[in-house]
C-alpha cells in the first residue's frame, strides 16, 4: 500500500486528489496539508512514501516545504503546478532542482473537473515516483558551479541529442553546468514532460546555466551553441540542420520521443552526432541511438547509480549500441573533452 501526503492550499484540491488516489486500491491518502508548514510537520509525523505538492501556498510556500523535507526527511515528491504563468512554471522547476522528483500540470478552471481529468495520469504517476529512492539535499540546492577558466568549447561540427523522462530536469541541469558559457556545439533535448511545461523547462536550465537554452520552433536554423528543447507533445526531427516540429503519432508512447530526435540526427550528422540517453522509464532512445551508433557517431548512457529510473538507459545498454557508461556526474566532463 503506496501512503500518500496531499498538500494543497485549496480545500476542494485536496479533496479532489484524495478521491481519485484513494480510488486506486494500491493508494492510501494518510494526510492532508494547507501549506508548506503543515506539510513538514505531517511529513515527519505520517512518514509518507509520497507527497502530492502544490507550490504556490501562504506560511511557507512549496519550494521552501520541498527544501526542508529533503533536507531532513528525503520523501519522493511530485509538484502539481498551475501553468498560468512564467513564474509559476519556473517556481516548479525550482522544486525540482531543490529534490521534488517531478512535475505535473494542474489543471486551471473548475479544480474538480480539471483534476480528473489527469486521473490516470496522476495514479500512475505516484505509483512510479513512491518507488524510487531519494537522497538527502542538505543545502537544499547545489551551489553553482565555477565555471573552468580557460576552457574554450569548439564545435567541430558536433551535435549532442539528449532524450530523458523521470529525474531527466535535474539530470540535463547538472550536464549542462559542467559546460562553459560559451560552449559553442548544437544540442537538442528530448524531455518527457507534462505538456505545458517544455517553454518554462528550457528558460529554467538557461537562468541557472546562462546558456543559450530555449524552446524549439519550426524551420529553425541549427547554430553553433544554441541548445534546443522539444515543445511539449511535439517531435523535434533535425531535417538539413532544420528543426521540423511534427504532432505525428506517438512513438513509445511518447511525444516528443528521442527515437525520432537520435534518428534524424543520425542522418543530418552522421559521425559527429553524439546521442545520450538518461534516466527514465521505457525504451524510448534504443532504437534511434542504435542509429547513431551505425553511423559513426558517439553514443552514452547514464550508469544504474546515478539514475532515478533505470529504465531507458539499461534498454540501450542491454541492446549493445551504447558506447560508454557513464555516472551522471561525468557525462558533462565527458563533453567538454570532446569539444575541446
Amino acid at each position: 500500500m503506496i501512503r500518500a501526503l496531499v498538500v494543497d492550499d485549496s480545500k476542494t484540491a485536496r479533496e479532489v486528489i484524495r478521491d481519485i488516489l484513494n480510488s486506486d486500491p494500491g493508494i492510501k491518502v494518510v494526510g492532508e496539508a494547507r501549506d508548506g508548514q503543515e506539510a513538514l510537520d505531517k511529513v515527519s509525523e505520517l512518514r509518507p512514501d509520497i507527497v502530492t505538492m502544490d507550490v504556490i501556498m501562504p506560511v511557507k510556500d512549496g519550494l521552501e516545504a520541498v527544501e526542508e523535507i529533503m533536507a531532513y526527511q528525503p520523501t519522493p515528491i511530485l509538484v502539481l503546478s498551475s501553468t498560468i504563468n512564467d513564474r509559476n512554471v519556473n517556481t516548479a522547476f525550482k522544486a525540482i532542482q531543490l529534490g521534488a522528483l517531478d512535475v505535473m500540470a494542474k489543471p486551471g478552471g473548475n479544480a474538480a473537473e480539471g483534476l480528473m481529468e489527469i486521473k490516470k495520469d496522476l495514479i500512475d504517476k505516484v505509483k512510479l515516483l513512491s518507488g524510487i529512492k531519494v537522497i538527502s539535499h542538505p543545502r537544499g540546492k547545489r551551489k553553482r558551479r565555477e565555471k573552468q577558466l580557460g576552457v574554450k568549447a569548439t564545435a567541430s561540427g558536433r551535435v549532442v541529442a539528449i532524450g530523458a523522462s523521470t529525474g531527466g530536469p535535474q539530470a540535463i541541469m547538472t550536464i549542462l553546468k559542467e559546460l562553459p558559457t560559451d560552449f559553442s556545439g548544437g544540442m537538442f533535448i528530448v524531455q518527457h514532460i507534462a505538456s505545458g511545461f517544455s517553454k518554462g523547462f528550457a528558460q529554467w536550465l538557461a537562468q541557472e546555466t546562462r546558456l543559450n537554452v530555449k524552446e524549439a520552433e519550426q524551420g529553425e536554423q541549427v547554430k553553433p551553441g544554441m541548445i534546443l528543447v522539444a515543445p511539449s507533445d511535439l517531435h523535434m526531427e533535425i531535417i538539413d540542420e532544420q528543426v521540423q516540429l511534427t504532432d505525428s503519432p506517438p512513438v513509445n508512447s511518447c511525444r516528443p520521443s528521442a527515437d525520432k530526435l537520435f534518428a534524424s540526427i543520425a542522418q543530418c550528422y552522421e559521425s559527429k552526432a553524439i546521442g545520450i540517453i538518461l534516466t527514465g522509464m521505457g525504451r524510448d532512445g534504443t532504437k534511434g541511438i542504435k542509429d547513431i551508433k551505425d553511423n559513426g557517431g558517439l553514443t552514452i548512457a547514464q550508469d544504474e547509480q546515478s539514475s532515478v529510473v533505470f529504465g531507458m538507459p539499461k534498454s540501450a545498454i542491454s541492446f549493445n549500441v551504447i558506447d560508454r557508461v557513464l555516472p551522471l556526474s561525468e557525462i558533462g566532463k565527458e563533453l567538454v573533452k570532446i569539444f575541446r
